[in-house]
């Protein structure tokens, strides 16, 4: 943890590994920061949770305290991941598992979805399987709802989170009968309030909480891409890549929603091609390896561009384009030759293709990458995605880019600020990472390879 006095604003940020969160001031200056890892659990392959009362409660309630010891915090906010689920006692408390993205439970066994189509376990399934643990739960809520409890004393989140939930809630609020045909009841749902609208206040305090949001539309409105071409790749445990274009573009299996930049459009959606891949192949090549970024150790870059296999890296299903949980994983050329570094640069170059993909099957301009979330301090990843896209990649200069928009939002809580049009002036760029030309015409040929060797795309 860093730290400084002043007056702040703080965001929070609930990741699939780790609780960051940050203070900034009024001109989005990093005042203080810390992180809190928590585990992420697989009991089966299809099968991903949290320990929830450690993570969504524990977890935010330690980093908020971390940040804003000595500050005078007017505000905090809270993003993070989608979808997430839990059911709650009366006092918000956790008492089932706390479910993720990609989790099976709930989801019929028999599936006939077409490829592209929303077959993936979504916040549907979470529910009717929740539900049907704890019938009688106090309430069914995502991890930013028992955070705000935890914080606030209240189970909130906002509009843009209300969306996640689909058909069980309307602009009207929660549908009954849709709820009822999962097992729940509105009473059971969260509090829904605007963005940056706050619902609370900390215990004995009168610093304000904003409802809870989604962490790639907080990291979106201060990341900065917001031209035509820009490709804005969040690096966290998922890989979340969106085009900007500023025309409405549908692409089959990816998702096309608005910009929070007036006249602009996003394409694309997340990839299990993150970190979850790219740390869980590190700790398979080597029982030595040492702390940092993924692939930040030397050696992650083989030193002949044409001796690095495939990896198709589907170890936990694909959500975009295929949403398919049950994809698995392989890797394809590997001979006597290639040692550890060659097959961990393989799994950093797969994101890079993840990207790649999407550009190719959009058609849409790129002129660069816009890069955030911890993954994008590691020099190799980033190198590994300049190369296998031939795309410069600029990284943002605070890589807590969830927990710097839900700083933002805690001013809009406070009444600092009237809306997200002005986030962008907390945009900051660090160092960019150019191709190296002698690494791209091979990595392109591996492209050609990664697209064949897998299933067609929708």
């Amino acid at each position: 943890m860093t730290h400084a006095s002043g007056t702040a604003t703080v965001g929070i940020d609930i990741g699939t590994t780790a609780v960051k969160a940050i203070a900034v001031d009024a001109d989005g200056k990093v005042l203080a920061r810390a992180r809190v890892p928590h585990a992420v659990i697989a009991p089966v392959p299809d099968q991903l949770e949290h320990d929830a009362a450690r993570a969504w409660r524990r977890g935010p309630n330690s980093a908020y305290a971390s940040v804003a010891a000595g500050l005078d915090v007017k505000a905090a906010g809270i993003a993070g991941m989608v979808p997430s689920l839990t059911a709650v006692d009366p006092r918000g408390i956790p008492r089932t598992p706390g479910l993720l993205y990609g989790d099976a439970r709930g989801r019929p066994q028999s599936r006939g979805d077409a490829p592209g189509e929303a077959s993936f376990p979504d916040v549907e399934w979470l529910l009717r399987w929740t539900a049907g643990q704890a019938p009688l739960a106090q309430g069914y809520w995502p991890a930013q709802a028992v955070a705000s409890r935890a914080l606030a004393g209240v189970g909130a989140m906002d509009t843009a989170m209300a969306v996640s939930f689909g058909r069980f809630h309307t602009w009207q609020g929660w549908d009954e009968e849709a709820l009822a045909s999962a097992g729940a009841r509105p009473a059971q749902m969260p509090l829904v309030a605007q963005m940056g609208e706050a619902v609370g206040t900390l215990a004995g305090t009168d610093t304000l909480v904003a409802a809870g949001t989604v962490d790639a539309l907080a990291d979106q409105i201060v990341s900065g891409a917001e031209l035509e071409g820009d490709v804005l790749v969040i690096f966290g445990a998922t890989l979340v890549v969106w085009v900007v274009t500023t025309e409405w573009t549908e692409v089959p299996g990816y998702w096309t929603v608005p910009h929070t930049a007036p006249g602009k459009v996003l394409v694309g959606g997340p990839s299990n091609a993150g970190a979850l891949l790219v740390d869980w192949a590190g700790s398979l090549l080597s029982k030595r390896r040492p702390r940092g970024p993924a692939g930040s150790r030397p050696g992650s870059r083989n030193g002949d561009p044409a001796r690095v296999p495939v990896w198709l890296p589907w170890v936990r299903g694909e959500r975009v384009p295929f949403h398919d949980p049950a994809m698995k994983a392989s890797i394809h050329g590997l001979d006597l030759t290639q040692g550890p570094a060659a097959i961990e640069r393989a799994a950093l170059e797969a994101g890079g293709f993840v990207i790649r993909r999407i550009l190719d099957k959009s058609g849409l301009p790129a002129r660069r990458i816009v890069a955030s979330g911890g993954g994008s301090r590691s020099d190799g990843w980033m190198q590994a995605v300049a190369d296998a896209t031939g795309l410069p990649v600029a990284r943002v200069a605070v890589p807590e880019g969830a927990a710097l928009g839900a700083a933002w939002f805690a001013r809009m809580a406070a009444g600092l600020e009237n809306g997200i049009e002005g986030a962008s002036r907390w945009a900051r760029t660090g160092s960019t990472v150019e191709p190296d030309p002698a690494w791209t015409a091979a990595a392109s040929e591996r492209y050609a390879a990664f697209v064949e060797l897998g299933p067609p795309a929708p």
